[in-house]
């Protein structure tokens, strides 16, 4: 008489072995060098790994008009997405409102994530002038920088982020 576990065993390992046998299917294409170097990249804190170009909040705002209204709100509020602007202050209270300018610690980092991830239909699709100036406008709707200021891989790393300095990281970073 077969007990249960021993009739659980002996399906897996029965799929096991077919699961051995089988061929990965064949999904997808092979990326190219210039679709891999498109996405391989990395950002520090510091600004390392930062490609050329600039913008300011200016030419910002029409980026975001374009790309980022219908899911983040006029002026980074009351979309169907997270509010972009506003908080600060709440982090410490019963309801944080995480921001880019209540939460994020590194400018850098807003420039990192809109180049990999926004627009959400078609990430990648944004020019390095166009990220620094979307950059750019976020950091201002978040009273960070002034409007004419111009952000580069020189001036964006130096951006002060108003909740830098309550991480915890556990290292120092450059």
């Amino acid at each position: 008489m077969f007990t249960r576990s021993l009739v659980a065993a002996i399906a897996v390992a029965g799929s096991a072995a077919a699961l051995a046998d089988m061929t990965p299917p064949a999904l997808g294409e092979a990326l190219t060098t210039a679709e891999l170097d498109a996405v391989d990249f990395t950002i520090m804190p510091d600004g390392d790994g930062l490609p050329e170009g600039s913008g300011d909040a200016a030419a910002g705002r029409e980026v975001y008009q374009r790309n980022c209204l219908a899911c983040h709100g006029e002026n980074g509020n009351g979309g169907v997405n997270d509010r972009l602007a506003g908080g600060h202050g709440t982090l410490t209270g019963e309801r944080p409102i995480k921001t880019v300018g209540s939460y994020w610690p590194y400018a850098t980092t807003v420039f990192d994530y809109v180049r990999r991830a926004m627009p959400f239909q078609a990430p990648g699709s944004l020019s390095n002038d166009e990220i620094y100036a979307v950059t750019a406008y976020l950091l201002h709707i978040n009273g960070i920088i002034a409007e004419d200021e111009v952000l580069d891989a020189t001036s964006l790393p130096g951006v002060a982020m108003p909740n830098r300095d309550n991480f915890e990281w556990g290292y120092e970073p450059r």
